[in-house]
């Protein structure tokens, strides 16, 4: 079985190395601190972009409280994503807080496209396998691109596409898995709206928010008509 999981959070393996390298470059570049706090940030902290805003920041010398609402702000979506999967976790046991501090866009989109054969048990322990494999992946990462940044000099210009690239094969396949088209150009036009419409610093969670609610909105009104015919 953990084969399995292995192969289906390759993708990820191969956004969260890279990915990784290029925050741990960016660590060691900016910072006056031993190579393994980046990875030890990478088991505490593990939140990719969350990170790489929190050394930008701590390298403009920014104070702790602008540094915490900063990372708040950006990985505010994590409370919707944790919505949708309250009933999920439920009855996870102690593997639940793992669960939730590991949830991140990638994971996320895993846990909610795969298939679930067997029993709540059975598929509690290999999300939790999967949340573990990911941070896995991310640790590794952020530790090889802080040696590399403590002991050589490389261009390492455009490597942040990683995670671009990642999100196009997570979108992918979670629209194979699903197989419904209206999430994908939801999630399309609230971007757009949001790039248009919001400052910079807010389209992202502007985006999220506009997502969330019109699919929150489509869920209500197709339980209504479910319901309907019931009540009459």
């Amino acid at each position: 079985m953990s084969a399995v999981l292995f192969r289906q959070t390759l993708p990820i393996l191969f956004g969260y190395l890279p990915l990784g390298m290029a925050f741990g470059v960016l660590f060691t570049a900016q910072l006056d601190y031993a190579w393994w706090y980046a990875p030890l940030m990478g088991v505490t902290i593990f939140a990719g972009a969350g990170q790489i805003l929190a050394v930008s920041l701590i390298a403009a010398s920014a104070g702790l409280l602008e540094v915490f609402v900063a990372m708040f702000v950006l990985n505010a979506r994590h409370l919707f994503y944790g919505l949708s999967l309250l009933g999920q976790f439920r009855g996870a046991g102690w593997r639940k807080l793992y669960l939730i501090f590991g949830l991140t866009d990638e994971t996320y989109s895993l846990l909610t496209s795969r298939p679930r054969p067997g029993t709540r048990s059975e598929e509690q322990r290999n999300d939790f396998l999967i949340t573990l494999f990911n941070q896995l992946y991310w640790v590794v990462g952020c530790a090889l691109g802080a040696l590399l940044g403590d002991n050589m000099a490389f261009d390492s210009t455009g490597i942040e596409f990683a995670l671009v690239a990642l999100f196009i094969v997570l979108t992918i396949e979670q629209y194979k898995a699903l197989g419904e088209q209206f999430p994908l150009w939801t999630g399309a036009l609230a971007a757009a709206i949001a790039v248009t419409l919001l400052p910079t610093a807010h389209q992202l969670i502007g985006a999220v928010v506009i997502a969330t609610g019109t699919l929150l909105l489509q869920y209500r009104w197709r339980k209504s008509r479910r319901e309907g015919p019931a009540h009459g």
